[in-house]
């Protein structure tokens, strides 16, 4: 266990989110594996389908993935102002919020994935894969939500090490398991999907395993399982208020979804590859705003406001520098980057893609002072402004997908994340302003 209360800001900060860069990264570079595999060894087409799964299954697990998020902030608050006894009964509340959302979401995403997928307007030339490749998915659904309860559990007291460890273990595997079922075994997408899964389940009981081992000292005894309590409720509203901001960008990114998928397998290709290139990009700014979240809450804890001050000043300066390097990187890189992980010379899916990564990757400016604000903003128990941050972006989507899109073609796609960046940061500055004078 560490305290983020103590130690120059930049560096605790830093420190504590290194782990968490490295494992996000880690990750996106297992996508982008996962991608490789999928368009060289079964086909280009294939990527498409998988493609026209991730927003919808990243809705629904990224809605749980916020949910323990919030959750995991009054631990966090608790830790930090040493009251193990509160941080107990919060791990007690967090585990059995936890899963009373991710059964009916998994159980209901499973049933009604192909109809949700018909409903974005999939090509029928991948829906069948489509559907096969997400339903499959959903099924570690409970996997993804022990590893994200476990993980922000051990984040939440300054451990971020270790859910690095447990994802770096699933993530090797599922390579492994990747080539196993595509090259060996001949499974094709479903491969993939089953090779996720098993990696997911991996990845959630070490994490678990972990905790009970390193930390017994957090683990709730019989008489702390008072869920329901008033902790109980301030947690949900704060878990709900993280997973609807999670699940409000992605309604967005869903209708704009279904406007990319009328443009043709090709354009689809293009996005789905230029899309996990830019989210590995993405980790290496809103990591810093996430561990704010964190680093907010344990100050806040202790009462050190002139730290949280502190913090966002120095985050936002880091983030500075890391876009300042990524946008040099993808302007050098971009057109190869996209040929090799679409496994294509095709040069509409090869300008398409880098068009998307290098109008993005500028706007990072931007980006990374939203996600530190929000962030830091939840951090402190503010749940509305970065709720009303993320319905901007919800309307800025539906409004470029209805009129701009079809006007623009794919560089109204390329152009709307950006867009709708610049509109949401403004309330979180001025909401943040106002915070920092009662800290």
């Amino acid at each position: 266990m560490k305290e983020l209360t103590k130690g120059y800001p930049a560096k605790v900060i830093v420190l504590f989110a290194l782990p968490i860069m490295f494992g996000n990264i880690f990750q996106q570079l297992y996508n982008i594996t996962d991608s490789k595999i999928v368009s060289y060894f079964v086909n280009p087409e294939a990527l498409g389908a998988v493609g026209a799964t991730t927003v919808l299954t990243n809705t629904l697990i990224g809605f749980v993935i916020g949910l323990t998020q919030g959750f995991a902030i009054s631990v966090a608050r608790f830790f930090g102002a040493g009251d193990k006894k509160g941080v107990r009964k919060s791990v007690a509340n967090m585990t059995a919020l936890t899963f009373m959302f991710a059964v009916p979401i998994a159980i209901l995403g499973k049933v009604f994935i192909r109809q949700l997928l018909m409903l974005l307007n999939t090509p029928a030339d991948v829906l069948s894969d489509s559907s096969d490749y997400a339903g499959i998915i959903l099924m570690g659904m409970l996997f993804v939500s022990l590893y994200n309860m476990c993980s922000n559990i051990l984040r939440a007291v300054g451990d971020s090490k270790t859910p690095l460890v447990c994802l770096v273990v699933g993530v090797v595997g599922n390579v492994g398991l990747d080539l196993l079922f595509i090259c060996v075994f001949g499974l094709g997408i479903k491969g993939a999907a089953y090779a996720t899964v098993i990696s997911q389940a991996v990845s959630g009981f070490s994490s678990l395993l972990f905790l009970l081992k390193k930390y017994p000292d957090i683990i709730p005894g019989k008489d702390e399982w008072q869920i329901g309590s008033g902790l109980g409720r301030d947690m949900l509203m704060a878990g709900l208020s993280m997973g609807m901001m999670g699940c409000i960008v992605n309604v967005g990114s869903i209708i704009l979804q279904e406007a990319i998928n009328g443009f043709g397998t090709d354009i689809l290709t293009a996005q789905t590859g230029a899309r996990r290139l830019f989210d590995i990009m993405m980790v290496m700014v809103y990591t810093i705003g996430f561990s704010m979240t964190t680093y907010a809450s344990q100050n806040m804890g202790a009462g050190r406001g002139d730290r949280v001050r502190q913090g966002v000043k120095h985050a936002i300066i880091i983030d500075t520098a890391i876009t300042t390097l990524l946008i040099i990187f993808c302007f050098i890189f971009g057109e190869r980057l996209m040929g090799w992980i679409a496994s294509t010379d095709n040069p509409g899916i090869i300008s398409n893609g880098t068009m998307y990564l290098r109008i993005g990757v500028v706007l990072f400016y931007v980006l990374g002072p939203l996600f530190i604000l929000r962030c830091t903003l939840q951090g402190l128990g503010h749940r509305i402004m970065p709720l009303v941050s993320s319905g901007l972006e919800l309307f800025t989507k539906i409004g470029f997908a209805g009129i701009f899109v079809p006007m623009l073609g794919y560089f109204g796609v390329a152009i709307t994340e950006p867009v709708s960046w610049v509109i949401m940061i403004i309330p979180l500055i001025i909401s943040y302003a106002l915070a920092r004078k009662k800290i």
